[in-house]
Formats: C-alpha cells, structure tokens, sequence
C-alpha cells in the first residue's frame, strides 16, 4: 500500500514538474525580441562588460550577439526572459583545485570593475562572480548590492574588496547562499554581524579571511539562522568559540569550519559541541587546549574531524571516539601528543576501521611500533604519521592495504628491511615517503611495483653503493634517493627512465660523472643534485625547471649564456668551480626568488639589466666580484637576504640601502665599501643580521637605532627566515607557495664567541640577532641608543677608532650572547650593569684605555676560565680581579698608573728621553771627577787595582791553560 502511495506521488510530482517546465520554455515576454534576451538588460550587461579591463580566459568573448541569454555565463528565465543567473567564477579555481590563490596574480582572472549596471537585473537570483580580480577604485559596490532583493545565491569569494562589510546586505531576505571568503592578506572586515540574521533562508555562509576580531556574540547571531547547513569562519580573527548557548537552533548544522582563529582556550568548552548534526567540524590552528569534552560520543554523524594544529599536549587520545562510526577523516596532526600510536588506533572503534579514509597523527610525539592490525583498516586511502618517534619495522601487513594511495612514515626512528611483501597488493598506491629513517630497501633486481607510483621518496634508506636495476621500473614522475649511499656513475639507463619525471633528488651522495648534453629535453621541474662529486660545465636546462640546486660539486667552466629556464624560482650553484662572468641570461629569470653563485670563481661587475622583481634572496659571496653596490636592487623591495660579502665591491654604500623595508640579513663584510654608514640604514625595521666588517667604513655609527624594531623586540612572523618563506605581496611562486630555505643548505660564517662559527642557515641562525661592524675605521663614541636592541645577541664593534665611554645601560641587552669592544679607544670605566647579562658566554674589552675596578658577577666571573684576564689585556688601568693589580686607594702605583693609564705610548718621547739621561747622567759623573779632586784620586786608585787583579787573572789562567796544552 504505502509503496502504491509513494508511486502516486511521484507521478504527480514529475507532471507538475513538466507542466511549469514547458510553460517556462515558452518565451512570453512581449519585449524579448528576437530571443529571450530584454535589451535593457542586454545593455546593462554590456555596461558591466566596459568594466572590464582585462579577459586573458575568453569569458567573455561570446558577450557579442544579440540574445544575451546564449552568452556564457548568463541564464535566463525561459518563460520571462529575465535574466536571473550570471555566473562568472574564473578558472582559477579549476587551475588550482587545492587551494585559494590570489587572483589579482593570476592571468586567468577578470581584471577591473563591478559595474552598478548590474543593479539594473531587477530578477537576477544568482550571481558568482568569484575569484576574479574586480575590486574596482572603492569597492562601494558591495552597498548597493543590498537592493538586489531577489538575490538567492551571492559568491564574490576571492574578490581582493577593502573595507567594511555593509550591513545592507542584510536587505537580501531570499538569500540562501552567501559567499564573501577573501584570501591572502584581507582588508576587508566587520564589527557587527547582526545583520546576518535577516537573512531567514540561509543556508550556506563563507566569510573566511574577513576580520571578525572584536565580535564576542557571533555564536548568538548565525544561532538566529536556523536553516544554517554550512559555516565557514576560517582565518577571521574571532576571540573565542566558547559562548555559552542555553538552547542551539542550529539543529541542521552539518559542516563547521572554525579554523586558524585565535581562540586559544580549552578545548572541552564550545557552543558546537551541541551541534550533534555536524558531519564535518574544523577546529585548526587554534591554540585550542585541554581534553576533548564527553558530549563528542555524541556527534554519531561526524565523517570528518580536524583539530589539527593546535599544539594541545595535554590530548588524551582513549574514550572519546567510541561512538563515531560515521568518521572517515581525523586529523590530529602538529598537536604534539604523547602516548604509544597502536592505543591510538586501537582506540578508534572498529565500527570505524571499515569507513576511515584518511588519519593524520604527524608531528607529534607519539612512540611505540606500528600494529600489525593497521591492514584491517581496509578503506584508508590515506595515513599519515611521519615526524613522529616511531620505533621498530613496518610490519608487512601494511601491503594488504589495497585501497592506500599514499603513504607518509618518514622523519621516525624505523629500522629494518623493506621487501616485496610491503608491496606486494598496494595497488592503489600514488605516492610513499620513508625518507630519513634507518631502513633498508631490499627487492630483486627484476622487481616490477604493482602499480605505478607518481612520487616515491626513500631518502636516507640503504640502497647503494650501486644503483638498483628495479628503479628503471618505478616510471615515477617524482623521485627522492637522496643520502642513500650511492656511489660511480649513473647506469646508462638511468636518464631515460626519469626524462618524463618532473622532480628528481639525488643529492647527497658520492656520485661522479657529469649531466647528459639533453638536459633542456627532459621535463624535470625540480632537480636536487648538491653534494656530489658531478664534473664538466653546466649544461642548459628545461624550460619548466622552476627548482635547481647543484650546489657543493665540482662543476666548472661559466654558466651558459643560453640558460633557458625563465620559470626558475631557485637557482643554487653554490661551492663549485663556476668562473667567467655572470652572463645576462639570469636577466631574464623574472621568477626567480632564491639566487646562490657564492663560494665560486666568478669575477667582473653583475650585469646592470639584473632586475627580477620577486627574488627573496641574493647571495654572491666569496667571489671576486667588483664595482659598486648593485644598483638594481634598490628596486627589488622584497629582498630579504643580501650577502656580497668576501667580493671586491668598493664605493659608498647607497642612501636607497634603506628602501629595502623587508630586508632581513644584510652581509657586505670583507670589501673595499668606504665613506660613512648611511643613516638610512635604520630604516630597515625588519633586519636582524647586520654585518659590514672587514670594510672602510668611517666616521660614527648611526644614532637613533631604535628603528631597527625586531633587534629591539624579538618577534614570531609568518613570513620569517624560520627555514620557510610564504609567497607574500609582489613575490609570486608558481609551484609552491612556500620555499624552504633550510633544504639548499646555504653556509653562513659567523664572528661571534671570539671565533669564526659556520652555521647551515635555517631554523637555529633565523633567530640569531647580530651586529658586527668590527675591523673599519669607525669613530666617534657608541651610541647610547644602541642598548635598546634588547633582542641583540651578538655585538661586535672590535678594531675601529671608538671613542668615549661604553654605555651605561648595557646591561639592559639582556639577550647579548657576545660582546667585542675590543682594540678601540674606549675611555672610563666599564659600567657595572655589565654584570646584568646573564646570557653572556663572551666578552672582549682588550686594547682599550679602561680604568677602574672590574665588575662582577655570577656570569662575568665564568667568562674565558682558562685565563679571564685576556678579555682585559691591554687596559693597564684596570684593577681588580682577574687583573692582577690591587684596587686599594692608598697604593700610590695603582694612583699613578691610573692617572696616566690614558696617556697613548710616544715612541719619539721615549727615546728622546733615554738619550737625554744617558747624557745627562754622563755629564754629572764627569764633573763630579774634574772639580773634586779626592773623588779623582781615589776613581784612578780604584780603576787601577782593578786593573791589577784583572791583568795577574789573566795571565795566570793562560799560563795554566798552556801547560796543560804542552803535557797533552
């Protein structure tokens, strides 16, 4: 019976479906002329069409005819004529499917602005317009959109608009999708979103990356919205999620993405732990802590869960999953939770291990080996666990696991063998890491995988000396074989395996030979060959290369002049026998963001054409480089690291030093740069890295140094030099938006601790704040402003012409490291504040004319135990421990050498005076005998007897000697 009913209904509903969809195919409207398009909808269409400075997509080359309803993009009302859809999205978003881009960079983008002829589509009910480039001069569009009343879906997500939200929006009452996500760094924000509750329909809202922050009540307001299904309130600045909601009306809540906010409280308290209908709840990168609350048992319709990123080491992983048998996806990665992985897994209930596609429990702490039962999870696509403290083998089980596609173990302490039965039915297999474990890759020579894989990284594992023949079988488009103890030649097989891969590393290895001459035919995008032992000269290279690193080898002859590669972000040549100049070709690397030619034996000026408008990095040190400071970079302002040092360059540092707002490391020791440190160079708010030793440099060091704000307060920021750096304003990477600076292993020397130190540049040296301008001829006395960089750790002003006193308030640097004062003029006493650094591991104030006691302290006392007195030498009025001179009042040596300690060594007076009182003291005795004449007599008397005794010694001890010589 019931199922006669339903069959009844069905037809019932399919006949008044066809009824109004036949009517509505019927062009009625008595102005449609010649189609279903209004004119004066047409012309507002065009209207909106002359805002529109740029189409590189064609989306809208068909804008032409007269019926504007066959025009791409634009749908109209059959039976009215009406145009009721006008759907825009840029291509973007199908270029780029994993994530938001900024459309104002991309050529696929409309280009210009939104026309208020829009506003003339009284009937239009959909509209999407999104990630198109169409902010306009004053995105005041967005006000007048609010008389768009019959508007039912809006997305203009993507759009870079500034400014407030309009509440006007709030006048679209039929809205049941809303869209006004911003990327990358918004301008665009709200103070008030009670607006939202106008909008009774609304089903679906995004407003990620708008700047909520200020907004306590936002929960009570999307609770006023019943029909809610879907929130996205991603990046927006939101203070807390912990409101407090006597009754949740939200009761057809499936997705909820609150993630990278700033709610930084305890996870257990959260208005969404109500919403049992949730299917998908994202709590990233939040600062959440504390324990997942009980009321999680509840939400049986959850399929994906995300608390990822929030650092909560307090998680306790056992007792909250037990009743989510609908999970597919968890994600508790970068949490840094402890605890043994196979409770985990055990954990998750096994109503769960036949649905679970993806989990993600990287970059933590957990411990223990992988479970033999992991295969019984027969669904998951999708596991990783890498950075973790992994022990043991991976058990063979995991072969069994045929719906895997990828798979990420590397960064643990794995041992054992890999063999044939690990892979044995991984049919779906697309990509696997087991890099930088302690594993061995044991297959046959005539192994074949059972699926081909497209990135397989086995960095670290034992494989060679010699190559593997089953590599030629992998036919991967990404490989990683890197440290894996290869050694010779490659095989003749090798090239034409891999000339289809895209990504290839085999660095760090002993491997020789030199690049095949057809290079620039094979299709890699990314190649890593450093520290190698490869031969010959640099052969030209693909033209979709964005990423070469061929650093520490023995390549040599010039860089091509046919380069080729104008994609090239990372361009590393490092620690070769690369020579001759560098040719214009690099000219021509407009995408170039990462340049190392240091460590070479390249000469002659850097062409004046080098103008790249995205390079981060520019590094040419150790060279014999010459001219003046390049001239072109005053125009690349989002430089951040500049290292010319150990070259040739000579001349004035330039005033324009200081429009590099964004430079971090500034290297330019050991040239022949001269005249004064330009006081612009204190505008470099974000420079933590300032080295100009080993130069010219003359007159006095720059006052008001409080400007150089992060040596002032050290400070966390996303674009750091903390091993990555995001692609941020005019900089553009086409490949990745985040380039890893720790991996092309730049060496960076430092002069600090009383010794040349060699760091890898990344995470450690980022953070290392320093000043070195030792060994120039700097005058004048050290600024006081100088002891505001409390961030500094490491000062060296040793070997100039400084005078004056050392600041009092040195002791306020309470992050000082090292501290070289050393071989200047430096007068007075050394400030007792100095025993305040309590960081200080050394300290160097010889050559210098210091008086006074020595202070002390805890840290100073410990300083160059061996023989702390060195780091006083040459300081004669100094006194106190570990001088050995007493500091007693009454000590009329210590007094005088005091008074006179500041008085510099003459050389011409010392000689002047010894010949004076040689003379002088000639002359007294002289007199002395001519004018008394007992004096005289008794000279002669005594002069004689001694010449008597002398003479009788004399012969008596020859006429011995000549006996004894006579008898032999």
């Amino acid at each position: 019976m019931r199922r006669t009913i339903n069959l009844l209904l069905a037809l019932i509903s399919i006949s008044i479906f066809s009824f109004f969809t036949n009517d509505a195919l019927q062009p009625q409207h008595p102005h449609a002329h010649g189609g279903g398009c209004i004119p004066a909808e047409r012309a507002a269409l065009l209207s909106f069409k002359k805002g529109i400075t740029s189409d590189s997509a064609n989306l809208l080359i068909s804008w032409d005819g007269q019926d504007c309803c066959r025009w791409r993009g634009i749908g109209c009302n059959n039976r009215t004529g009406h145009v009721v859809k006008l759907h825009l999205r840029s291509t973007i978003v199908e270029d780029n499917p994993w994530g938001y881009y900024d459309p104002c960079e991309h050529d696929n983008s409309l280009f210009g602005e939104i026309s208020p002829s829009l506003l003339s589509l009284k009937h239009l009910e959909h509209l999407d317009l999104s990630m198109n480039c169409l902010p306009g001069p004053n995105s005041k569009i967005l006000n007048l959109m609010g008389s768009m009343t019959n508007l039912r879906y809006l997305d203009l997500s993507g759009i870079p608009f500034a400014g407030r939200v309009p509440s006007q929006l709030g006048n679209l009452s039929k809205l049941q999708y809303l869209d006004l996500a911003q990327t990358g760094n918004s301008m665009m924000y709200s103070m008030d979103i009670t607006w939202l509750a106008k909008l009774p329909f609304l089903q679906f809202l995004s407003m990620n990356g708008v700047q909520l922050s200020g907004i306590a009540d936002w929960p009570h307001t999307l609770n006023m919205i019943p029909p809610l299904r879907v929130i996205h309130l991603s990046s927006c600045s939101l203070d807390s999620a912990n409101q407090s909601l006597l009754h949740l009306n939200l009761t057809k809540l499936e997705k909820l993405d609150l993630s990278s906010n700033d709610f930084e409280h305890s996870l257990t308290y959260g208005w969404f732990w109500k919403a049992t209908t949730l299917k998908y709840l994202d709590l990233g990168d939040n600062r959440l802590f504390g324990q997942l609350p009980d009321t999680l048992g509840n939400m049986t319709y959850l399929q994906v869960l995300d608390i990822s990123r929030n650092e909560n080491t307090n998680m306790m992983m056992t007792g909250y999953y037990k009743n989510l048998c609908s999970l597919e996806i968890l994600d508790l990665s970068v949490n840094g939770i402890n605890g043994d992985i196979a409770v985990l897994m055990k954990s998750l209930p096994q109503c769960t291990w036949k649905k679970l596609q993806e989990l993600d429990l990287s970059i933590n702490n957990f411990t223990g080996t992988l479970p033999d039962f992991i295969s019984e999870f027969t669904r998951l696509s999708i596991l990783y666990l890498y950075s973790n403290s992994l022990v043991g083998t991976i058990p063979p089980q995991i072969g069994n696991m045929t719906v895997l596609t990828s798979l990420a173990l590397y960064n643990n302490q794995l041992t054992g063998m890999i063999t044939e039965e690990h892979f044995i039915n991984l049919t779906s297999l697309r990509a696997i890491d087991i890099s930088s474990n302690n594993l061995k890759i044991v297959l046959s020579s005539d192994w074949r995988p059972p699926v081909t894989l497209k990135y397989a990284s086995f960095g670290s594992c034992q494989m060679g000396p010699l190559f593997p023949p089953w590599l030629q079988q992998l036919k991967t488009t990404g490989l990683d074989i890197s440290s894996n103890g290869l050694k010779g030649e490659f095989p003749d097989w090798f090239w034409s395996a891999f000339s289809h891969a895209t990504s290839l590393d085999i660095s760090n290895n002993q491997i020789s030979g030199s690049l095949p001459a057809d290079l620039d035919r094979m299709a890699f995008k990314k190649l890593i060959l450093n520290s190698n032992r490869f031969t010959g000269p640099i052969p030209a290279l693909p033209n979709n290369i964005t990423w070469l690193d061929i650093s520490n080898n023995k390549f040599s002859g010039t860089i091509p002049s046919n380069l080729g590669a104008s994609l090239l972000e990372v361009l590393s040549v490092h620690s070769n026998q690369i020579g001759g100049y560098i040719p214009e070709s690099i000219c021509k690397l407009e995408w170039l963001v990462y340049l190392d030619l240091s460590n070479n034996i390249l000469e002659g000026e850097i062409p004046q054409c080098f103008e790249i408008p995205n390079i981060q990095f520019f590094i040419l040190s150790n060279n014999s480089l010459s001219g003046k400071m390049p001239a072109f970079l005053q125009n690349n302002t989002g430089l951040k690291f500049l290292d010319l040092s150990w070259n040739k360059f000579s001349g004035r540092l330039p005033a324009w030093i200081g429009k590099l707002m964004n430079l971090h490391f500034l290297i330019l020791s050991h040239n022949n740069f001269s005249d004064n440190i330009p006081v612009d160079i204190i505008e470099l708010g974000y420079l933590r890295y300032l080295d100009l030793s080993g130069n010219s440099f003359s007159g006095a060091i720059p006052q008001h140094l409080l400007n150089l704000t992060f040596m002032r307060t050290l400070q966390q920021e996303s674009v750091g030099m903390d091993g990555s750096v995001e692609s941020h304003g005019t900089t553009k990477l086409r490949t990745s938006s985040i380039l890893n600076v720790e991996q092309l292993g730049h060496i960076l020397s430092v002069q600090t601790k009383g010794q040349q130190l060699i760091y890898l540049f990344g995470r450690t040296l980022a953070y290392f704040v320093s000043i070195d301008l030792s060994c120039n001829s700097l005058t004048g006395e050290i600024p006081t402003y100088i002891t505001s960089l409390a961030a500094l750790m490491n000062m060296n002003l040793s070997s100039n012409q400084l005078s004056g006193e050392i600041p009092s308030m040195i002791g306020t640097m309470q992050s000082l490291v090292s501290l070289d004062l050393s071989q200047n003029k430096l007068s007075g006493e050394i400030p007792s504040s100095l025993s305040n650094l309590t960081s200080l591991a050394a300290l160097n104030l010889s050559y210098n004319s210091l008086s006074g006691r020595i202070p002390s302290g805890r840290q100073l006392d410990t300083l160059n135990s061996e023989n702390p007195s060195l780091m006083y030498i040459g300081n004669n009025g100094l006194c106190g421990p570990p001088v050995h001179k007493n500091c007693s009042g009454n000590d009329p040596f210590i007094q005088g050498d005091v008074a006179n300690s500041n008085q510099k060594f003459d050389p011409l007076t010392f000689y002047f005076g010894l010949v004076l009182g040689f003379v002088v003291g000639l002359w007294m005795v002289f007199c002395a005998l001519l004018f008394k004449k007992t004096w005289r007599i008794a000279y002669f008397r005594l002069f004689d007897k001694v010449y008597d005794q002398v003479y009788v010694f004399v012969v008596v001890k020859w006429a011995s000697f000549a006996e004894n010589t006579a008898v032999e």
